[in-house]
């Protein structure tokens, strides 16, 4: 797997995010991965919720007084989706007094051959 997609300037559209990227397979499925920064005891709550839309939650280490975390799902991307899961990230994230950084997206290396 390689990373694909990168977005994680607040201020840029998805859809230019995805456009940047010669790598990405519009048809192909990837992995979405969202970064999130959460108080610690706050990542079972945050993996809870995101489980009911099939996102997995996986804590990756402490930064400070918070847990860095990747919530990941397999879907096909488009600037849509991709924009509306940004935006869920960023609420979920301050409800739970954390942050959302930007996410990435993985796809198998030479998945456009």
């Amino acid at each position: 797997m390689e990373i694909v997609v990168t977005a994680f300037d607040p201020a840029e559209a998805d859809s230019s995010a995805l456009a940047r990227s010669p790598s990405w397979v519009a048809e192909a499925p990837a992995i979405l991965r969202h970064h999130l920064k959460l108080p610690p005891e706050k990542v079972a709550e945050a993996a809870s919720i995101l489980a009911q839309d099939g996102w997995e939650l996986r804590e990756q280490g402490p930064d400070g007084e918070f847990a860095l975390a990747h919530a990941l799902r397999v879907q096909t991307l488009d600037a849509l989706h991709c924009a509306q899961e940004r935006s869920r990230m960023a609420g979920l994230a301050q409800r739970l007094g954390g942050d959302s950084l930007g996410w990435d997206a993985l796809q198998p290396s030479g998945a456009s051959t």
